[in-house]
């Protein structure tokens, strides 16, 4: 009886599911996707794109804000190096499909068997068409970079249990120059309601403009291949740029259970201030996002129906900040870090509901008086110790209106935002309050006093919620 041969076409396994299976219907979809994509200043050429692999009414938006990006490199890119993680057949390492072509409704893309012979002498490169032949994470690309490039040959890879080594290895071998382009494919959380996924993929991504190599596969599914090209971009110094993050909460699906996605480039030779996120743009968001943020921090504590606001990279730095409710100008409430200890978003959250409802001095906030409170935000710097001779030298070197102060001795600690100048103009007097605050008289003074300085960004609503 006759062995029947190996099939030498890998077909389409998601076509008329993930993706129109008819020709032109595929190539209109693909066509208006790209057409609406953010118009792309002048930039390099990307060495690797970080891209979705979910249906192209979820994810397509967003794959394609990263696809645009390549319209003028249509006969330059000769080969596509495309990894995605396996969804559906376990592999230990990378697998190769073992066949000649991948098809699409577009036509069909050449295996580069020069890229798989290159790869054969590896211990974590396997063979297995088992793993290729249902796994929808790397074919939806196809028929992107076909509409884009036009004729490329395609090196792919499905990626199982790999370290970032083992994957860095084998992108290392393939890396080629500038007709060589690399493709990785994870969507990012998966199933949580839409605010608490805003939030945990904005940190995710955060990490991936980082080059963070631990990534794990709650925070996105193509963890594997992610980190293998993090660290290869790591080392080889690339730069990354962010296009596009969204949620299929923001495109097709319910907000109850939503699934996140990201497009990233990475490139070569590129200067990083010409393609990070631009800072100065969030800087001026800064300011009302952590207003906001607090407020709706409190609000949700109350019970009451109140949306995030949109997240902003910079929340994922560490900061220290100190949320202030005043009520008819009065102080509501006033909690605080006075060192950086953890992320800017989750610091103003707790430290909004502490002064809210965990303020020694004052009641719980009641329902009834959300709507009368003014929420102030500070953003502090680093506490630097001051060096003085005595009191009189300490009350000198003060700056008001500029300066927080944190009182420290025997185990006793106060501060005063820069804030409370506008009560105490004069120096003396406000060390004497500090001093009173820290559990001190206000004439008190000993040798190993510790008296640390601080600045403050801050924000306020110019007038209460109504």
């Amino acid at each position: 009886m006759a062995v029947a041969a190996a099939p030498t076409t890998r077909p389409p396994a998601v076509a008329g599911a993930f993706y129109p299976g008819d020709a032109s219907a595929l190539h209109a979809l693909l066509r208006r996707l790209l057409d609406g994509a953010r118009a792309a200043p002048a930039a390099p050429a990307p060495k690797a794109l970080i891209a979705p692999h979910a249906g192209y009414v979820y994810s397509g938006p967003t794959a394609a804000e990263g696809y645009a990006r390549l319209k003028p490199l249509a006969g330059r890119i000769r080969r596509v190096v495309l990894l995605g993680p396996v969804h559906r057949v376990a592999v230990r390492g990378l697998a190769l499909p073992g066949v000649a072509r991948f098809a699409t409704p577009l036509g069909e893309i050449e295996i580069d068997a020069d890229a798989v012979a290159a790869l054969r002498d590896l211990p974590q490169v396997a063979e297995s068409a088992a793993a290729h032949a249902p796994e929808h994470s790397l074919e939806v690309h196809l028929p992107f970079l076909q509409e884009v490039l036009g004729n490329f040959r395609l090196l792919p890879l499905a990626v199982g249990e790999a370290t970032p080594d083992e994957v860095a290895e084998v992108l290392d071998r393939v890396w080629g120059g500038p007709e060589t382009l690399i493709v990785v494919s994870t969507d990012l959380s998966h199933y949580l309601p839409y605010d608490t996924a805003r939030w945990i993929d904005h940190d995710t991504v955060k990490a991936m403009l980082a080059f963070d190599t631990e990534l794990d596969h709650l925070q996105a599914c193509g963890a594997a291949p992610v980190n293998g090209l993090l660290l290869t971009a790591r080392r080889r110094a690339l730069a990354p740029q962010l296009f596009d993050l969204r949620n299929s909460g923001d495109t097709a699906g319910d907000k109850n259970r939503v699934v996140g996605y990201a497009s990233i480039a990475l490139y070569e030779g590129a200067a990083s201030a010409s393609v990070l996120p631009n800072e100065n743009d969030e800087a001026d968001r800064l300011g009302p996002t952590l207003l906001g943020l607090a407020r709706a921090s409190i609000a949700i504590e109350l019970g009451l129906e109140w949306t995030l606001p949109p997240p902003l990279l910079r929340l994922a730095d560490i900061g220290a900040t100190f949320v202030m409710l005043k009520r008819d100008g009065q102080l509501r409430g006033c909690i605080g870090s006075l060192e950086a200890h953890r992320p800017l978003g989750p610091d103003v959250r707790a430290n909004a509901r502490a002064a809210a409802f965990a303020d020694p001095r004052f009641p719980k906030l009641a329902c009834e008086e959300f709507t009368m409170i003014e929420v102030e935000v500070s953003l502090l710097s680093e506490p630097r110790p001051m060096q003085f001779a005595d009191e009189p030298d300490l009350l000198r070197q003060l700056r008001p209106g500029v300066d927080g102060l944190i009182f420290e001795y025997a185990g006793r600690r106060g501060t005063f935002l820069p804030q409370v100048w506008e009560q105490l103009s004069q120096p003396a007097e406000f060390l004497a309050h500090l001093k009173r605050k820290a559990g001190w008289p206000p004439d008190f003074w000993a040798p190993g006093i510790n008296v640390l300085r601080y600045t403050v960004d801050k924000w306020s609503e110019s007038q209460p919620h109504r």
